[in-house]
């Protein structure tokens, strides 16, 4: 699976961003997919994972309730709105694929990874 993230940019504190990834070269809806991000001098963390269907959505406690995943699988693509970003929120995020239905946090097992793509959040 090739996977290509957009969507990041230059926001100001409070503001929202939609992040895209599209996905190619293998069934779409075979894999559940996920966000995480990479701040600067720190380690990349979960965000989020959607369900191979879209039904079950998994969240990091430092983002319920401000960004929603969801995917459009006759598009091949997953989506991230985020709202009411903060300073914290800035990062380099990834969006990944995974072909288990195991609900998993760690990096380790998803199998694709996409580029990254830039969100930095101003004061």
């Amino acid at each position: 699976v090739q996977l290509q993230a957009s969507g990041g940019g230059l926001v100001q504190a409070g503001g929202s961003l939609r992040l895209s990834c599209e996905a190619s070269g293998h069934t779409f809806s075979n894999y559940a997919m996920a966000w995480f991000r990479q701040a600067p001098g720190k380690e990349r963390e979960f965000v989020v994972r959607i369900s191979r269907s879209g039904g079950a959505t998994y969240y990091a406690d430092s983002v319920k309730g401000r960004f929603t995943v969801s995917r459009d699988n006759a598009k091949n693509t997953v989506y991230l709105q985020m709202n009411s970003l903060n300073t914290e929120d800035t990062a380099v995020y990834y969006c990944a694929a995974d072909s288990q239905t195991i609900v998993r946090r760690d990096q380790r097992a998803y199998e694709y990874w996409g580029q990254g793509t830039q969100v930095t959040v101003s004061s």
